[in-house]
Protein backbone atom coordinates (compact mmCIF):
# COMPACT_ATOMS: atom_id res chain seq x y z
CA UNK A 1 0.00 0.00 0.00
CA UNK A 2 1.52 3.26 -1.16
CA UNK A 3 1.52 6.30 1.12
CA UNK A 4 2.42 9.93 0.48
CA UNK A 5 2.65 12.45 3.33
CA UNK A 6 0.34 10.37 5.54
CA UNK A 7 -2.27 10.08 2.79
CA UNK A 8 -3.89 6.69 3.32
CA UNK A 9 -5.52 4.87 0.40
CA UNK A 10 -8.59 3.39 2.06
CA UNK A 11 -10.35 0.18 1.21
CA UNK A 12 -12.48 0.48 -1.88
CA UNK A 13 -10.29 3.13 -3.52
CA UNK A 14 -11.32 6.19 -1.50
CA UNK A 15 -8.43 8.38 -0.35
CA UNK A 16 -8.49 10.01 3.08
CA UNK A 17 -5.87 12.27 4.60
CA UNK A 18 -4.53 12.06 8.11
CA UNK A 19 -2.27 15.10 7.92
CA UNK A 20 -2.94 17.13 11.05
CA UNK A 21 -0.53 18.64 13.52
CA UNK A 22 -0.74 19.59 17.18
CA UNK A 23 -0.96 23.29 16.35
CA UNK A 24 -4.33 23.01 14.60
CA UNK A 25 -5.79 20.24 16.79
CA UNK A 26 -8.05 22.54 18.80
CA UNK A 27 -9.09 24.53 15.73
CA UNK A 28 -10.20 21.40 13.88
CA UNK A 29 -12.02 20.13 16.97
CA UNK A 30 -13.97 23.36 17.30
CA UNK A 31 -14.87 23.25 13.64
CA UNK A 32 -16.14 19.71 14.04
CA UNK A 33 -18.33 20.80 16.95
CA UNK A 34 -19.71 23.76 14.99
CA UNK A 35 -20.61 21.50 12.09
CA UNK A 36 -22.36 19.13 14.45
CA UNK A 37 -24.51 21.92 15.83
CA UNK A 38 -25.33 23.16 12.37
CA UNK A 39 -26.66 19.83 11.14
CA UNK A 40 -27.42 16.73 13.22
CA UNK A 41 -25.92 13.68 11.56
CA UNK A 42 -27.65 10.84 13.34
CA UNK A 43 -31.08 9.62 12.44
CA UNK A 44 -33.71 10.42 15.06
CA UNK A 45 -35.34 7.48 16.81
CA UNK A 46 -38.48 7.84 14.75
CA UNK A 47 -36.48 7.39 11.54
CA UNK A 48 -34.64 4.24 12.59
CA UNK A 49 -36.34 0.93 12.04
CA UNK A 50 -36.18 -1.72 14.73
CA UNK A 51 -34.13 -4.02 12.47
CA UNK A 52 -31.98 -1.37 10.84
CA UNK A 53 -28.26 -2.01 11.25
CA UNK A 54 -26.35 0.71 13.06
CA UNK A 55 -23.22 2.03 11.33
CA UNK A 56 -20.17 2.25 13.58
CA UNK A 57 -16.64 3.61 13.51
CA UNK A 58 -13.78 2.35 15.67
CA UNK A 59 -11.43 4.82 17.38
CA UNK A 60 -8.39 3.08 18.82
CA UNK A 61 -8.10 -0.57 17.80
CA UNK A 62 -5.34 -2.03 19.91
CA UNK A 63 -5.75 -5.04 22.16
CA UNK A 64 -9.18 -4.09 23.55
CA UNK A 65 -10.44 -1.95 20.69
CA UNK A 66 -9.89 -4.56 17.99
CA UNK A 67 -11.84 -7.10 20.01
CA UNK A 68 -14.71 -4.68 20.54
CA UNK A 69 -14.91 -3.75 16.86
CA UNK A 70 -14.95 -7.39 15.80
CA UNK A 71 -17.64 -8.18 18.36
CA UNK A 72 -19.90 -5.34 17.22
CA UNK A 73 -19.30 -6.29 13.57
CA UNK A 74 -21.58 -9.30 14.11
CA UNK A 75 -24.64 -7.06 14.42
CA UNK A 76 -23.52 -3.69 13.00
CA UNK A 77 -21.83 -2.31 9.92
CA UNK A 78 -18.29 -1.03 10.55
CA UNK A 79 -17.69 1.85 8.15
CA UNK A 80 -14.32 3.22 9.29
CA UNK A 81 -11.37 2.60 11.59
CA UNK A 82 -9.05 5.17 13.16
CA UNK A 83 -5.78 4.52 14.97
CA UNK A 84 -2.57 6.52 15.26
CA UNK A 85 -0.75 3.32 14.24
CA UNK A 86 -1.82 2.98 10.62
CA UNK A 87 -0.72 -0.62 9.97
CA UNK A 88 -2.90 -1.78 12.83
CA UNK A 89 -5.84 0.33 11.65
CA UNK A 90 -5.56 -1.16 8.17
CA UNK A 91 -5.37 -4.72 9.48
CA UNK A 92 -8.44 -4.35 11.68
CA UNK A 93 -10.36 -2.52 8.95
CA UNK A 94 -9.74 -5.38 6.54
CA UNK A 95 -10.89 -7.94 9.10
CA UNK A 96 -14.28 -6.23 9.58
CA UNK A 97 -14.87 -4.93 6.08
CA UNK A 98 -14.41 -1.24 6.90
CA UNK A 99 -13.78 0.83 3.77
CA UNK A 100 -12.13 3.87 5.37
CA UNK A 101 -8.96 4.10 7.46
CA UNK A 102 -7.77 7.21 9.29
CA UNK A 103 -4.89 8.21 11.50
CA UNK A 104 -6.82 11.22 12.83
CA UNK A 105 -10.10 10.23 14.49
CA UNK A 106 -11.73 13.60 13.76
CA UNK A 107 -11.82 12.70 10.08
CA UNK A 108 -13.77 9.59 10.99
CA UNK A 109 -16.20 11.80 12.94
CA UNK A 110 -16.72 13.87 9.79
CA UNK A 111 -18.33 10.88 8.06
CA UNK A 112 -22.06 11.59 8.11
CA UNK A 113 -23.12 7.99 7.56
CA UNK A 114 -21.53 6.86 10.85
CA UNK A 115 -24.10 6.73 13.65
CA UNK A 116 -21.90 5.86 16.61
CA UNK A 117 -18.31 5.18 17.61
CA UNK A 118 -16.42 2.68 19.77
CA UNK A 119 -13.64 4.39 21.74
CA UNK A 120 -10.81 2.24 23.09
CA UNK A 121 -7.85 4.60 23.03
CA UNK A 122 -5.45 4.98 25.98
CA UNK A 123 -7.22 6.48 28.98
CA UNK A 124 -5.72 9.93 28.59
CA UNK A 125 -7.47 10.30 25.22
CA UNK A 126 -10.99 9.31 26.27
CA UNK A 127 -12.26 12.78 27.17
CA UNK A 128 -11.41 14.56 23.91
CA UNK A 129 -12.53 11.52 21.89
CA UNK A 130 -15.92 11.52 23.65
CA UNK A 131 -16.45 15.28 23.57
CA UNK A 132 -15.66 15.53 19.86
CA UNK A 133 -17.83 12.51 19.11
CA UNK A 134 -20.78 14.04 20.96
CA UNK A 135 -20.28 17.34 19.15
CA UNK A 136 -20.28 15.43 15.87
CA UNK A 137 -23.63 13.83 16.69
CA UNK A 138 -22.30 10.32 17.34
CA UNK A 139 -23.43 7.94 20.06
CA UNK A 140 -20.56 6.47 22.06
CA UNK A 141 -19.32 3.21 23.53
CA UNK A 142 -16.27 4.17 25.60
CA UNK A 143 -14.02 1.72 27.36
CA UNK A 144 -13.53 2.21 31.08
CA UNK A 145 -12.32 4.24 32.86
CA UNK A 146 -14.44 6.91 31.24
CA UNK A 147 -11.75 9.58 31.71
CA UNK A 148 -8.26 10.25 33.04
CA UNK A 149 -9.37 12.95 35.51
CA UNK A 150 -12.43 14.10 37.43
CA UNK A 151 -12.75 17.37 35.52
CA UNK A 152 -12.56 15.50 32.22
CA UNK A 153 -15.42 13.28 33.35
CA UNK A 154 -17.71 16.20 34.10
CA UNK A 155 -16.95 17.74 30.70
CA UNK A 156 -17.84 14.48 28.98
CA UNK A 157 -21.13 14.30 30.90
CA UNK A 158 -21.92 17.87 29.84
CA UNK A 159 -21.17 17.12 26.18
CA UNK A 160 -23.21 13.92 26.08
CA UNK A 161 -26.18 15.64 27.73
CA UNK A 162 -25.94 18.80 25.62
CA UNK A 163 -25.94 16.92 22.31
CA UNK A 164 -28.41 14.25 23.47
CA UNK A 165 -26.09 11.31 22.85
CA UNK A 166 -26.29 7.74 24.14
CA UNK A 167 -23.06 6.73 25.91
CA UNK A 168 -22.33 3.31 27.34
CA UNK A 169 -19.23 2.90 29.55
CA UNK A 170 -17.44 -0.42 29.10
CA UNK A 171 -18.18 -1.51 32.68
CA UNK A 172 -19.64 -4.78 31.48
CA UNK A 173 -20.22 -6.22 34.96
CA UNK A 174 -23.32 -4.03 35.11
CA UNK A 175 -24.79 -6.49 32.61
CA UNK A 176 -23.85 -9.60 34.57
CA UNK A 177 -26.61 -11.62 36.24
CA UNK A 178 -24.62 -12.43 39.38
CA UNK A 179 -23.50 -8.84 39.82
CA UNK A 180 -27.07 -7.63 39.30
CA UNK A 181 -28.50 -10.10 41.82
CA UNK A 182 -25.85 -9.34 44.39
CA UNK A 183 -26.38 -5.58 44.23
CA UNK A 184 -30.16 -6.08 44.22
CA UNK A 185 -29.89 -8.03 47.49
CA UNK A 186 -27.71 -5.33 49.03
CA UNK A 187 -29.97 -2.49 47.93
CA UNK A 188 -33.07 -4.27 49.21
CA UNK A 189 -31.73 -4.84 52.71
CA UNK A 190 -30.81 -8.54 52.61
CA UNK A 191 -27.89 -7.92 54.97
CA UNK A 192 -29.55 -5.19 57.01
CA UNK A 193 -28.07 -1.76 57.51
CA UNK A 194 -24.74 -1.40 55.69
CA UNK A 195 -21.69 -0.59 57.78
CA UNK A 196 -18.61 -1.39 55.68
CA UNK A 197 -17.43 -2.14 52.15
CA UNK A 198 -14.15 -3.94 51.48
CA UNK A 199 -12.44 -3.45 48.11
CA UNK A 200 -9.00 -4.23 46.71
CA UNK A 201 -5.82 -2.35 47.51
CA UNK A 202 -5.23 -1.26 43.91
CA UNK A 203 -1.79 -0.12 42.74
CA UNK A 204 -1.23 3.50 41.70
CA UNK A 205 0.64 4.19 38.44
CA UNK A 206 4.41 4.33 38.02
CA UNK A 207 6.68 6.89 36.35
CA UNK A 208 8.38 5.78 33.08
CA UNK A 209 12.19 5.76 32.94
CA UNK A 210 12.89 3.79 29.78
CA UNK A 211 15.48 4.28 27.01
CA UNK A 212 14.52 5.60 23.61
CA UNK A 213 13.79 3.08 20.88
CA UNK A 214 13.03 3.53 17.20
CA UNK A 215 9.41 4.48 16.56
CA UNK A 216 7.66 1.90 14.34
CA UNK A 217 6.85 3.05 10.83
CA UNK A 218 3.28 4.26 10.61
CA UNK A 219 2.98 5.25 14.30
CA UNK A 220 2.42 8.91 15.21
CA UNK A 221 3.98 8.73 18.68
CA UNK A 222 3.51 12.43 19.39
CA UNK A 223 -0.23 12.23 18.79
CA UNK A 224 -0.47 8.90 20.64
CA UNK A 225 0.79 10.71 23.77
CA UNK A 226 -2.04 13.24 23.54
CA UNK A 227 -2.06 15.83 26.33
CA UNK A 228 0.96 14.28 28.07
CA UNK A 229 4.50 15.40 27.36
CA UNK A 230 5.87 12.54 25.25
CA UNK A 231 8.47 10.38 26.99
CA UNK A 232 11.02 8.61 24.79
CA UNK A 233 9.27 5.93 22.76
CA UNK A 234 9.70 2.43 24.11
CA UNK A 235 7.77 -0.61 22.99
CA UNK A 236 6.96 -1.79 26.52
CA UNK A 237 5.19 1.51 27.25
CA UNK A 238 3.28 1.68 23.99
CA UNK A 239 2.15 -1.95 23.70
CA UNK A 240 -0.81 -2.74 25.96
CA UNK A 241 0.20 -6.39 26.30
CA UNK A 242 3.71 -5.61 27.51
CA UNK A 243 5.25 -5.29 30.95
CA UNK A 244 4.41 -2.73 32.31
CA UNK A 245 2.57 -1.13 29.32
CA UNK A 246 0.98 2.32 29.32
CA UNK A 247 -1.88 1.08 31.52
CA UNK A 248 0.53 1.17 34.49
CA UNK A 249 2.22 4.48 33.61
CA UNK A 250 1.05 7.77 35.12
CA UNK A 251 1.22 10.07 32.06
CA UNK A 252 -1.30 7.82 30.31
CA UNK A 253 -3.32 6.02 33.00
CA UNK A 254 -4.28 5.96 36.67
CA UNK A 255 -2.74 2.50 36.95
CA UNK A 256 -4.56 -0.49 38.38
CA UNK A 257 -6.59 1.97 40.47
CA UNK A 258 -8.50 3.23 37.44
CA UNK A 259 -8.16 0.16 35.21
CA UNK A 260 -9.40 -2.64 37.47
CA UNK A 261 -10.86 -0.20 40.00
CA UNK A 262 -13.35 0.86 37.34
CA UNK A 263 -14.84 -2.63 37.67
CA UNK A 264 -14.53 -3.29 41.39
CA UNK A 265 -15.41 0.19 42.64
CA UNK A 266 -18.22 0.36 40.09
CA UNK A 267 -19.80 -2.54 41.96
CA UNK A 268 -19.43 -0.57 45.20
CA UNK A 269 -21.19 2.42 43.67
CA UNK A 270 -24.01 0.25 42.32
CA UNK A 271 -24.57 -1.60 45.57
CA UNK A 272 -24.49 1.62 47.59
CA UNK A 273 -26.92 3.45 45.30
CA UNK A 274 -24.38 6.18 44.56
CA UNK A 275 -24.66 6.36 40.77
CA UNK A 276 -25.22 10.12 40.92
CA UNK A 277 -23.00 10.84 43.92
CA UNK A 278 -20.06 9.41 45.86
CA UNK A 279 -18.17 9.40 49.16
CA UNK A 280 -18.03 12.33 51.55
CA UNK A 281 -14.51 11.81 52.86
CA UNK A 282 -11.31 10.11 51.78
CA UNK A 283 -8.15 9.60 53.84
CA UNK A 284 -4.98 7.55 54.05
CA UNK A 285 -3.21 5.62 56.79
CA UNK A 286 0.40 4.48 56.97
CA UNK A 287 3.52 5.99 55.44
CA UNK A 288 3.07 8.77 52.82
CA UNK A 289 3.09 7.86 49.14
CA UNK A 290 6.48 7.37 47.49
CA UNK A 291 6.38 7.20 43.69
CA UNK A 292 7.95 4.27 41.88
CA UNK A 293 9.96 4.47 38.67
CA UNK A 294 9.46 1.77 36.07
CA UNK A 295 12.83 0.93 34.49
CA UNK A 296 14.22 -1.90 32.35
CA UNK A 297 15.92 -3.29 35.45
CA UNK A 298 12.79 -2.98 37.59
CA UNK A 299 9.72 -2.69 35.33
CA UNK A 300 7.31 -3.10 38.22
CA UNK A 301 4.89 -5.25 36.28
CA UNK A 302 1.60 -4.77 34.51
CA UNK A 303 -1.01 -3.44 36.95
CA UNK A 304 1.71 -3.06 39.53
CA UNK A 305 3.17 -0.06 41.29
CA UNK A 306 2.79 1.43 44.75
CA UNK A 307 -0.24 0.37 46.80
CA UNK A 308 0.51 2.39 49.92
CA UNK A 309 -0.61 4.24 51.92
CA UNK A 310 -3.89 2.46 52.57
CA UNK A 311 -6.99 4.40 51.51
CA UNK A 312 -10.36 4.71 53.22
CA UNK A 313 -13.58 6.46 52.17
CA UNK A 314 -16.71 7.34 54.09
CA UNK A 315 -20.06 7.35 52.30
CA UNK A 316 -23.36 8.90 53.45
CA UNK A 317 -24.89 6.90 56.27
CA UNK A 318 -21.47 6.52 57.92
CA UNK A 319 -20.56 3.59 55.64
CA UNK A 320 -16.79 3.13 55.51
CA UNK A 321 -15.11 1.65 52.45
CA UNK A 322 -11.69 0.15 53.12
CA UNK A 323 -9.47 -0.24 50.07
CA UNK A 324 -7.97 -3.50 51.25
CA UNK A 325 -9.27 -6.88 52.30
CA UNK A 326 -11.59 -7.12 49.32
CA UNK A 327 -12.47 -10.30 47.40
CA UNK A 328 -10.43 -9.49 44.28
CA UNK A 329 -9.85 -6.66 41.86
CA UNK A 330 -13.21 -7.06 40.07
CA UNK A 331 -15.51 -6.72 43.07
CA UNK A 332 -16.24 -5.84 46.68
CA UNK A 333 -17.67 -7.28 49.88
CA UNK A 334 -20.60 -5.47 51.46
CA UNK A 335 -20.95 -5.92 55.23
CA UNK A 336 -24.18 -5.21 57.07
CA UNK A 337 -25.60 -5.78 60.52
CA UNK A 338 -27.11 -9.12 59.43
CA UNK A 339 -24.41 -10.60 57.20
CA UNK A 340 -22.24 -9.92 54.17
CA UNK A 341 -22.54 -10.16 50.39
CA UNK A 342 -19.62 -10.53 48.01
CA UNK A 343 -20.01 -9.38 44.41
CA UNK A 344 -17.23 -10.05 41.90
CA UNK A 345 -17.12 -10.83 38.19
CA UNK A 346 -19.50 -13.70 37.58
CA UNK A 347 -19.97 -14.46 41.26
CA UNK A 348 -22.38 -13.54 44.06
CA UNK A 349 -22.26 -15.20 47.46
CA UNK A 350 -23.32 -14.38 51.00
CA UNK A 351 -22.52 -15.14 54.60
CA UNK A 352 -24.70 -16.72 55.88
CA UNK A 353 -25.19 -18.64 52.63
CA UNK A 354 -28.99 -18.69 52.81
CA UNK A 355 -29.15 -14.94 52.18
CA UNK A 356 -28.00 -15.44 48.58
CA UNK A 357 -30.12 -18.55 48.15
CA UNK A 358 -33.36 -16.78 48.94
CA UNK A 359 -34.92 -14.89 46.01
CA UNK A 360 -36.06 -11.37 46.73
CA UNK A 361 -39.77 -11.07 47.36
CA UNK A 362 -41.35 -7.98 45.82
CA UNK A 363 -38.16 -5.85 46.05
CA UNK A 364 -38.76 -2.15 46.59
CA UNK A 365 -35.58 -1.08 44.82
CA UNK A 366 -35.34 -2.05 41.16
CA UNK A 367 -31.99 -1.77 39.39
CA UNK A 368 -31.60 -1.40 35.64
CA UNK A 369 -31.55 -4.92 34.16
CA UNK A 370 -29.24 -5.59 31.23
CA UNK A 371 -28.23 -9.07 30.11
CA UNK A 372 -25.91 -8.06 27.26
CA UNK A 373 -23.76 -4.94 27.57
CA UNK A 374 -23.24 -4.38 23.85
CA UNK A 375 -26.84 -5.07 22.87
CA UNK A 376 -28.08 -2.81 25.64
CA UNK A 377 -26.20 0.10 24.08
CA UNK A 378 -27.45 -0.67 20.58
CA UNK A 379 -31.05 -0.93 21.76
CA UNK A 380 -30.75 2.33 23.66
CA UNK A 381 -29.44 4.04 20.53
CA UNK A 382 -32.61 3.01 18.71
CA UNK A 383 -34.87 4.01 21.59
CA UNK A 384 -32.91 7.18 22.53
CA UNK A 385 -32.54 6.41 26.24
CA UNK A 386 -29.75 5.87 28.77
CA UNK A 387 -28.08 2.43 28.97
CA UNK A 388 -27.10 0.60 32.15
CA UNK A 389 -23.62 2.18 32.40
CA UNK A 390 -24.57 5.63 31.15
CA UNK A 391 -22.26 8.63 31.12
CA UNK A 392 -23.05 9.76 34.68
CA UNK A 393 -22.55 6.22 36.00
CA UNK A 394 -19.20 5.94 34.21
CA UNK A 395 -18.08 9.33 35.48
CA UNK A 396 -19.07 8.74 39.10
CA UNK A 397 -17.43 5.31 39.28
CA UNK A 398 -14.23 6.65 37.70
CA UNK A 399 -14.30 9.52 40.20
CA UNK A 400 -14.08 7.08 43.11
CA UNK A 401 -10.97 5.61 41.46
CA UNK A 402 -9.45 9.05 41.00
CA UNK A 403 -10.13 9.89 44.64
CA UNK A 404 -8.04 6.90 45.67
CA UNK A 405 -5.04 8.09 43.66
CA UNK A 406 -5.52 11.69 44.76
CA UNK A 407 -5.51 10.74 48.45
CA UNK A 408 -2.16 9.02 47.96
CA UNK A 409 -0.67 11.87 45.94
CA UNK A 410 -1.75 14.40 48.58
CA UNK A 411 0.13 12.41 51.22
CA UNK A 412 3.23 12.72 49.05
CA UNK A 413 2.77 16.50 48.79
CA UNK A 414 2.09 17.07 52.48
CA UNK A 415 4.42 14.39 53.80
CA UNK A 416 1.74 13.02 56.10
CA UNK A 417 -1.31 10.77 56.20
CA UNK A 418 -4.51 10.84 58.18
CA UNK A 419 -5.99 14.11 56.91
CA UNK A 420 -9.72 13.72 56.21
CA UNK A 421 -10.19 15.15 52.74
CA UNK A 422 -13.77 16.46 52.52
CA UNK A 423 -15.31 15.68 49.13
CA UNK A 424 -18.23 17.73 47.82
CA UNK A 425 -19.86 15.30 45.37
CA UNK A 426 -22.23 17.98 44.06
CA UNK A 427 -19.61 20.54 43.06
CA UNK A 428 -16.92 17.89 42.63
CA UNK A 429 -14.27 19.65 44.68
CA UNK A 430 -12.51 19.19 47.99
CA UNK A 431 -13.66 21.73 50.54
CA UNK A 432 -10.59 21.62 52.81
CA UNK A 433 -7.57 20.74 50.66
CA UNK A 434 -6.05 22.96 47.96
CA UNK A 435 -3.41 20.23 47.58
CA UNK A 436 -6.12 17.72 46.60
CA UNK A 437 -7.89 20.13 44.23
CA UNK A 438 -4.75 20.51 42.14
CA UNK A 439 -5.21 16.86 41.09
CA UNK A 440 -8.77 17.28 39.78
CA UNK A 441 -7.20 17.61 36.33
CA UNK A 442 -3.74 17.17 34.85
CA UNK A 443 -1.27 19.37 32.91
CA UNK A 444 -1.90 19.55 29.18
CA UNK A 445 0.20 20.35 26.16
CA UNK A 446 -0.85 23.18 23.89
CA UNK A 447 -3.36 21.93 21.37
CA UNK A 448 -4.89 19.34 23.69
CA UNK A 449 -6.76 21.65 26.04
CA UNK A 450 -10.02 20.59 27.64
CA UNK A 451 -12.79 22.95 26.49
CA UNK A 452 -14.40 25.15 29.17
CA UNK A 453 -17.66 24.99 27.24
CA UNK A 454 -18.67 21.92 25.25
Amino acid sequence: MERHDRIVPARGGTVVSSKTNRRNFLRVGVATGAAAMAAPWILPATARGANERIVLGGIGVGNMGSGLVRSFARSCDIAAISDVYLPRAEQVAESVGAKLVYQDYRQLLDQKDIDAVIIATPHGWHALNCIHAAQAGKDIYCEKPLTYSILEGRRVVQAVRKYDRVLQTGSQQRSGSHEYNGCMHVRNGAIGKLTHVFASNYHSPMEPVWPREEIPEGLDWDRWCGAAEPPPFNFVIWDNRSNPSWVSIRPFSGGEVTDWGSHGLDMAQWGLGMDDSGPEEVWTEGEPFTPLDSTPEAPGGRHRGVNAPQVFMRYPGDIVMQLSGGPGNSGVRFVGEEGSITVTRGRFQSDPAELAAEPLSDPEVQLYRSTNHHNDWLQCIKERRDPVANVEVGHRSATVCHLMNIARWVSQVTGETGQRLKWDAVNERFTNSPEANQFLDRPRRNGYELPDQV
